[in-house]
């Protein structure tokens, strides 16, 4: 709470949008570094120096998706992607209520696959996540990172000490309009309907951003991503699209179930009386089942293989935390949603009606809109009504 009250309290004093880029960068780092001093002994500001220097050769590898267009020597392809998402760009606003500025209207070849490595970790024996602090945010349950070698490094140092540690390949990330987020060639090609939901997911953490709770953060911005994507399709989709996308959310559902049966169990576990050593094995026998599961689920599909890389690699307490993060308020948002009529502009508000409470009460309204029977995702009408033009911006912010 106290980051999130700094975090508004310096931009009244700094408004970073009336600086050049390069500005906006230096003093986002200025800020950082000079807090790192006062209030941890300069333990962060190696971390802080790599995602200033991350951030900025992102920025400085932007075009204008203008200035793309008109370039007769833009790849066809890439040419088709970058106009479809300036029309998701201009949906997002004036259909959905997201944050109107320079976000998605600039384009970025990284050069890699990857825009971060995000660290999670967690006990060898629990499902609760560690967390990082930082002044802009509060407390998040990963540790992000442009530079891979130092995510790497966290990364065996938490498994040294005996955590269980997942290293995840992230495409996307928003800033919370500390900088115009680009487009990335790490997503740009993705099938339409996945393409929207993430730029709707990123710009929904523009609009309505929680200090210090993930959960809540990341499960209103998948909602809001998905209700936005069917929308999206339902209007302007072709059929091929629409049922590419509602075959992937079906798989994505079963996958979320098959998972959270074994984060159950495990839970279960690890709240039990057994030994560490009993826990232990347990913990194996459950994991192995997980795996058992997934390849039935697998051959239900038809042998798709989208999850295949996700099961064989780092399958610990930190990758399903990790995956609940996401997702876990996910039901909730959605009964929120059907509860205030589909009307977007309502539950934008009731969201942060319910974002206002402390952690505790927060918790609780959430608990109880997913207990009645969650709404199942899909249920979007293409009727459903348009966000006013003049939506408002939420003044979040969020750094590394």
């Amino acid at each position: 709470m106290a980051g999130r009250c700094f975090a508004r309290s310096s931009r009244r004093l700094i408004n970073l949008r009336r600086f050049s880029t390069v500005r906006r960068v230096f003093w986002a780092f200025l800020i950082q570094s000079t807090l790192c001093l006062a209030l941890s002994g300069c333990a962060d500001l190696r971390y802080y120096r790599q995602a200033a220097a991350g951030q900025w050769d992102l920025l400085r590898a932007r075009r204008p998706v203008a200035e793309l267009l008109a370039d007769s020597a833009t790849a066809p392809a890439l040419r088709r992607r970058l106009e479809t998402a300036q029309a998701l760009r201009t949906f997002a606003s004036v259909e959905l209520g997201l944050p109107d500025n320079g976000s998605y209207r600039d384009y970025a070849d990284l050069g890699r696959l990857h825009a971060v490595k995000n660290v999670l970790a967690a006990p060898e024996l629990s499902l609760q996540p560690r967390q990082w602090c930082y002044w802009t945010v509060g407390c998040l349950s990963y540790r992000g990172y442009f530079d891979a070698a130092a995510a790497g490094s966290l990364a065996e140092e938490l498994r040294a000490a005996g955590d269980d540690v997942y290293v995840a390949d992230i495409p996307a990330y928003s800033t919370l309009g500390w900088f115009d987020d680009p487009l990335l060639n790490t997503f740009i090609h993705w099938p339409v309907g996945r393409l929207a939901e993430l730029m709707f997911h990123e710009l929904a953490h523009q609009r309505l951003y929680v200090g210090g709770d993930t959960a809540f953060n990341e499960s209103f911005a998948t909602a809001v991503g998905r209700l936005g994507a069917e929308r999206w399709l339902a209007r302007h989709g072709d059929a091929e699209d629409r049922q590419a996308y509602a075959l992937d959310s079906r798989r994505r559902e079963q996958f979320l179930r098959v998972v959270a049966g074994a984060r159950e169990q495990l839970a279960a576990v690890y709240a039990s009386a057994r030994s560490d050593a009993e826990k232990r094995l347990e913990k194996r026998r459950i994991l192995t089942e997980l795996r058992e599961r997934y390849q039935s689920l697998k051959q239900f599909w038809g042998g798709y293989a989208g999850y295949d890389r996700w099961f064989e690699q780092d399958l610990n307490n930190a990758k399903l935390a990790g995956n609940n993060t996401y997702h876990q308020w996910v039901p909730a948002f959605m009964a929120l949603y059907q509860r205030e009529g589909r009307d977007l502009a309502a539950f934008y508000r009731a969201a942060e009606g319910i974002a206002a409470w402390p952690p505790p009460e927060r918790a609780a309204r959430l608990t109880a809109l997913s207990e009645p029977a969650p709404v199942l995702l899909g249920q979007v009408e293409p009727d459903a009504r348009p966000f006013p033009i003049a939506a408002r911006s939420d003044d979040g912010r969020r750094a590394f």
